[in-house]
């Protein structure tokens, strides 16, 4: 004959091991989506970061238009600029072959050098002299 106290504890364990069951169940599901949200983000971020690097592998600037006509938005800033090129520091006469002593002529190229220098490509010492800011 069969214990009944034997059959109750085993009926219980039963009982027991299928709510785990269920409840094991219930995880595995979560953790199967999460895991598949996450091969979801890894291609996005696989695709997004092979388009920024075409973005950035691109150098030359984007033209926009401003009244019908094309024109630059943010000038290209060129690895062989004049001031660049320069063992040093140099003054605003020295940077392209400007007639010095026609003053016309230097000032806007001075003018020039100043709104690099306000847009931080470019950095002025106090004696007048334009460097690059590296």
């Amino acid at each position: 004959m069969l214990d009944p106290e034997l059959l109750e504890r085993i009926t219980a364990r039963r009982a027991e091991l299928g709510e785990l069951e269920e409840q094991l169940a219930k995880q595995l599901t979560k953790v199967r989506a999460e895991r598949d949200e996450l091969a979801v983000a890894e291609r996005v971020l696989e695709r997004m970061t092979g388009q920024l690097s075409e973005e950035r592998a691109f150098t030359g600037p984007v033209p926009g238009q401003v009244g019908g006509r094309a024109v630059m938005l943010i000038p290209h800033r060129e690895p062989g600029a004049a001031v660049r090129q320069a063992a040093g520091p140099v003054m605003a006469r020295e940077v392209v072959g400007v007639d010095v002593s026609v003053r016309a002529k230097l000032e806007p190229l001075r003018s020039k050098l100043v709104r690099l220098v306000d847009r931080g490509w470019l950095r002025k010492l106090p004696d007048g002299r334009f460097t690059t800011r590296l």
